[in-house]
């Protein structure tokens, strides 16, 4: 018999291992109950990546101001980090280095009067010993962050107050407006019935409403306006009375990327101060600025250059570089954090202090952020947002030059674009509208309307996020023109939208 009809018996079909991944998928998989037997680690991944499929493409994601791409190197260096226990500090104290090292270099790059010499713009001061003087630390992001920062001006507030740190929160209710208090008649509330507010514009993330609810502390919210979207020092500081914990500014709304004037709200509260004795401080949600203003904008005085400023908050998986989820909150100084908020356990293998919501987590984002430090430096970070501010101004140009669009923020603070149609009665079709067909083209671009006082102004808004580069900008314009076509040529009766009604999402 031939030789090459015992190499056929011997690898017949019934010897072959022909047994790919979804021929072993033989029966449908319990979705809401655990499964009663193990599967192969291959069928178990393409089940799950499957069902992935059908989620947006997070690089043509313009909703988001969160990291969607990081260089190879950054993500082995998480991959190999991610096993480790942030808060293990004993066990992993090279991970607890690097965050002390990151907060740091953000005090510093913030100007806090107890970071370290030198400059802030990325000049090479050398090692100057200062080691550990910068009061902060990583949180899983800016809402935690902003939770911290809202805690420590809690404490504060009730130490002013002669109040114990539980005491003189009320259940929040709906409060009047109290655009103009009577300053010469301040609240004489007994000490033990004092309801603690909270001073910011409506434009706030969700996140201090929040913190207002958690922890039973009033939310004075300053409507927006049109031609005034955000907080300003006047209307800051009408709100403030004995039982103002402090003012939340924000550098970069959510709605429009736009700065809240620190410095002038500051001021404003200087004046307050001169006139009632009043001492407001301020807390920065600077989520998205705080890694931004820096570079682009290094003259603005809206950190800790500002006297009245008490914390800082940043997240680092938005432009600090770093995928999700990461945040930092920076303190003045150790006088700005309570000592009773400070934790300290022994359990993990020394006495180590905690400051936080969060307990266990990762250590790669950490690891993350600091390589950003290290590999960018001041001129890579500023070469970046430089760019992303080059395109934000790219669509703005091209977006305002289509005829129905006005612009409500160019990216000149944070680059960021948001935009409204012109006339809206006369379009024939919502910011909605378009936005559901971009979503046909992969373009995910949100469309929302502001809060109280303008719910009837709907926007759509573009976040330029480092990897957005001007071809894709390019892209997105040439469909956005399309889609602008094919809805102006076969009109669609505008559906007003119902009071605090959303049909798409944001984030934060």
């Amino acid at each position: 018999m031939p030789l090459h009809a015992k190499v056929d018996e011997a690898h017949g079909p019934a010897e072959l291992d022909l047994n790919p991944v979804y021929c072993r998928i033989d029966h449908a998989v319990p979705r809401h109950r655990l499964p009663a037997e193990p599967m192969d680690p291959a069928v178990a991944l393409a089940l799950v990546r499957d069902e992935l499929i059908l989620d947006g493409n997070a690089r043509l994601n313009l909703a988001t101001f969160v990291t969607t791409w990081m260089e190879p190197e950054a993500e082995q260096l998480m991959a190999a980090c991610f096993s480790k226990n942030m808060i293990d500090k004993d066990e992993y104290p090279q991970t607890a280095e690097l965050e002390r090292r990151c907060v740091n270099i953000l005090a510093h790059l913030w100007h806090a009067p107890a970071a370290s010499p030198g400059t802030a713009s990325g000049e090479d001061q050398g090692d100057d010993g200062a080691r550990g003087s910068a009061t902060g630390c990583s949180t899983t992001g800016s809402s935690e962050a902003c939770m911290l920062g809202g805690l420590a001006l809690l404490w504060r507030w009730r130490a002013r107050r002669g109040l114990a740190p539980g005491a003189g929160a009320q259940p929040t209710r709906a409060q009047p407006d109290r655009a103009q208090p009577d300053r010469a008649q301040p609240d004489r509330a007994q000490p033990d019935r004092a309801q603690p507010n909270l001073v910011m514009g409506a434009n706030v993330q969700v996140c201090w409403e929040k913190f207002c609810r958690y922890w039973q502390v009033e939310p004075r919210l300053v409507p927006m306006e049109p031609g005034r979207l955000h907080l300003t020092g006047p209307e800051a500081a009408a709100r403030c009375d004995e039982n103002t914990i402090g003012v939340v500014a924000v550098l970069g709304s959510t709605m429009d990327g736009s700065y809240e004037p620190v410095a002038e709200i500051a001021a404003a509260l200087d004046a307050l101060q001169h006139d009632t004795g009043l001492d407001i401080p301020v807390h920065v949600d600077g989520a998205s600025g705080g890694f931004v203003a820096p570079f682009l904008q290094p003259d603005l005085e809206w950190d800790f250059r500002v006297s009245r400023v008490a914390s800082i908050n940043t997240s680092g998986h938005k432009y600090g570089l770093v995928y999700p989820g990461v945040g930092w909150i920076i303190w003045r100084d150790a006088a700005a954090l309570p000592d009773d908020l400070v934790f300290k356990v022994n359990y993990l293998g020394g006495d180590m202090p905690t400051f936080a919501l969060n307990f266990s987590r990762p250590g790669s984002q950490v690891a993350a952020q600091y390589y950003n430090f290290v590999r960018l430096g001041f001129a890579g970070y500023r070469q970046i947002q430089l760019t992303c501010q080059h395109v934000a101004s790219y669509l703005a140009r091209e977006i305002a030059g289509m005829g129905p669009f006005e612009l409500l923020s160019d990216g000149s603070e944070l680059p960021v674009i948001a935009f409204k149609l012109t006339d809206p009665a006369a379009s024939g079709y919502t910011m909605f509208d378009l936005s559901e067909r971009l979503r046909q083209r992969g373009w995910l671009v949100p469309a929302y309307t502001f809060p109280e006082n303008m719910q009837d102004t709907a926007v759509l808004r573009i976040v330029v996020r480092n990897g957005f580069s001007q071809d894709l900008a390019g892209l997105l314009i040439s469909d956005l023109r399309t889609q602008v076509q094919v809805l102006e040529a076969a009109p669609q009766q505008p559906v007003p939208l119902l009071p605090g009604a959303q049909r798409s999402g944001f984030a934060h």
